[in-house]
């Protein structure tokens, strides 16, 4: 064998090798992924609670904030659900119910609803105007809510 090609068996040997310790290294611990998915809908909560607030009459509407929170809640959006790989069921730290793994075409319709609805808020919050603000919240509240009903313990 000559030595280019040596050298060529070589550095492909070297390149699949460091390929699958890559790939090896990839594999997100089950743990790590439920505290990000945890810390993303915990995100979502602090960015949604004000805006249901304002909307319900509780504290002053401010349309910046809701346009800021609104953003910042749609960009959230899409943050939790990788998080809910099937490494990840028999995690005990968590209020996932087992739905989420054994119906996970209903599971993954709730999460692009959610998105959605969060997207269309975020739409109107951009918009300016306030009874837009308030349908679209109205959307949000249902998708989180009959999401938490199916597939997460209280």
């Amino acid at each position: 064998m000559n030595i280019g090609k040596s050298m060529m068996l070589a550095t492909v040997g070297f390149g699949l090798a460091a390929g699958i310790a890559y790939e090896a290294a990839a594999q997100v611990k089950p743990e790590v992924l439920v505290k990000q998915r945890k810390a993303a809908m915990t995100l979502i909560a602090k960015y949604i609670g004000p805006v249901g607030a304002m909307v319900q009459g509780k504290i002053p509407y401010d349309a910046a904030v809701v346009a800021r929170n609104a953003s910042f809640a749609e960009a959230l959006s899409k943050m939790p659900w990788d998080g809910f790989e099937t490494s990840t069921q028999n995690f005990k730290e968590t209020r996932a119910k087992p739905e989420i793994y054994s119906n996970s075409a209903k599971f993954n319709a709730a999460s692009d609803s959610m998105q959605t609805e969060i997207g269309k808020l975020a739409a109107a919050a951009r918009s300016g105007d306030q009874n837009a603000v308030k349908a679209a919240f109205g959307g949000v509240g249902k998708t989180c809510k009959a999401c938490h009903d199916d597939f997460r313990n209280d």
